[in-house]
């Protein structure tokens, strides 16, 4: 055993149990508290698992649960940037930047650069595995508001133009899912949780 990398590998994995600290604004089903980033990539993944055949092209369904794994993990350092917070997106990037540079930089080289290499290839958001990614990154909140009637939607004043530009990729990813997602847009919409 290579003790420094071990020990290198040990404290990354320490370090990133503080994902289950950042909590986002969408709740738990049935109104439960909000859910916390390691909770919902947990779910994003097992939704990309189960939900791979409605990719419109094939994905490697590991890599892609891996990216979905990782995406967040930036979140320790840079917290959660709301989906809908116009003010806090303009300083995410480079606020998510420095924290994977950080944070993957914990790991030995090539792990480090393995998984920097996964999270990049989430944000440009370019291969069929990215685009599948970001789709069950929209689609997972989606359900969440949907099943408390769109209580988060309704608490922070959402606009389903809003919800309409944030799932632009979504398409790109599983054009299937989008058509689902815009029947629970319309829905909501329609009973007064999304703002016209």
């Amino acid at each position: 055993m290579d003790r420094e990398r071990f020990e290198q590998q040990v404290n990354f994995i320490r370090e990133i149990d503080k994902e289950k600290n950042i909590f986002r604004q969408t709740h738990l089903t049935g109104h439960g508290r909000n859910e916390n980033d390691a909770e919902h990539a947990w779910h994003m993944a097992i939704m990309a698992y189960l939900l791979r055949e409605y990719a419109n092209r094939g994905i490697d369904v590991a890599k892609t649960m891996m990216m979905i794994l990782i995406h967040d993990i930036v979140e320790i350092d840079a917290g959660d940037t709301y989906a809908y917070d116009e003010e806090a997106k303009k300083t995410q990037e480079e606020r998510e930047r420095r924290a994977a540079e950080r944070l993957f930089g914990m790991l030995p080289e090539d792990q480090g650069e393995e998984l920097k290499a996964l999270f990049r290839e989430f944000e440009s958001g370019e291969t069929a595995e990215s685009r599948f990614a970001h789709a069950m990154d929209n689609f997972q909140p989606v359900i969440l508001n949907d099943a408390n009637e769109g209580s988060d939607w309704v608490e922070h004043g959402v606009h389903v133009g809003q919800v309409k530009k944030r799932n632009e990729i979504t398409p790109t990813g599983s054009t299937e899912i989008w058509s689902y997602m815009e029947e629970i847009l319309k829905k909501n919409l329609e009973k007064g949780a999304l703002l016209p």
